[in-house]
């Protein structure tokens, strides 16, 4: 039987790289995937392409800092597919950069609201369906709430990530009764559209070979090349499956072994 068979799993945050990615791995393994994101033209994009006869996807413009709109996502699910297995959270604002001797902090508050609330609201939005039959949560974070990188500074995210770590183990011990497991994904540098962009943006402003710019990279990893959209979209898949039944309140590293905890 595939991983997901039967499965409704509710993806938020669906564009071109780690989104995608994960409804495609829903749709791959058996599941129905309810696409969640702010632009509706990249679900359709998304949806059209994992699932042409549209059997297997539907799809809702969803802004995870509205709680109305987060409920209708959920709804959607339950009036496609008569049922919510899982949440996967893969939208968050990422591209707001910097430390704190330059910090705006009205932007970090925007930041927490999109990434540690926002994921909140989207999960809270699902409690009434997963509580029907138990089933999960996972939360894409990133390494960098664990370990700052060195070429570029994120602090909100880092510090909204984390925050949301924190407040996994509490969901977790709240929610397992429910038989609701929740768990995070920590990716590294992770190939697809956003390290794609940076690596030809380094080059071009260095006035180095792409290669070079890779190679700076991938030399710390224990593995010689980057994880990618589609190997974090796997772990998120397996924790959304039964065979990841007895685990919950877990933080996975999908790093190429950059980092080892």
């Amino acid at each position: 039987m595939s991983l997901l068979q039967g499965k409704t799993v509710v993806v938020s945050g669906v564009g071109a790289g780690l989104g995608h990615q994960v409804a495609a791995a829903v749709v791959r393994d058996g599941g129905n995937a309810v696409l969640g994101a702010r632009t509706e033209a990249n679900l359709a994009k998304s949806a059209a392409e994992l699932d042409p006869d549209g059997a297997h996807t539907a799809f809702r413009a969803t802004d995870i800092t509205d709680e109305g709109q987060c409920e209708a996502l959920a709804a959607l699910a339950k009036e496609r597919f008569g049922r919510v297995d899982a949440v996967v959270h893969v939208a968050a604002w990422d591209s707001y950069f910097g430390g704190l001797e330059d910090a705006d902090f009205a932007t970090w508050q925007s930041v927490l609201d999109v990434n540690l609330l926002g994921t909140l609201r989207m999960t809270r939005a699902c409690l009434p369906a997963l509580k029907e039959r138990g089933g999960s949560v996972v939360v894409i974070g990133t390494q960098s709430s664990v370990a700052a990188p060195s070429q570029v500074r994120q602090a909100a995210y880092a510090a909204s990530k984390g925050a949301l770590t924190s407040a996994m183990y509490s969901m977790a011990r709240e929610l397992g009764p429910h038989r609701i497991r929740v768990n995070t994904v920590l990716p590294g540098w992770m190939w697809g559209p956003p390290v794609e962009a940076y690596v030809k943006f380094t080059a071009h402003t260095e006035s180095v070979p792409e290669a070079e710019v890779l190679e700076r990279l991938t030399s710390r990893m224990a593995l010689p090349e980057l994880a990618t959209d589609s190997d974090v979209a796997d772990a998120a898949a397996f924790l959304a499956s039964d065979r990841a039944r007895a685990i919950t309140g877990q933080s996975l590293l999908v790093n190429a072994g950059e980092l080892m905890r």
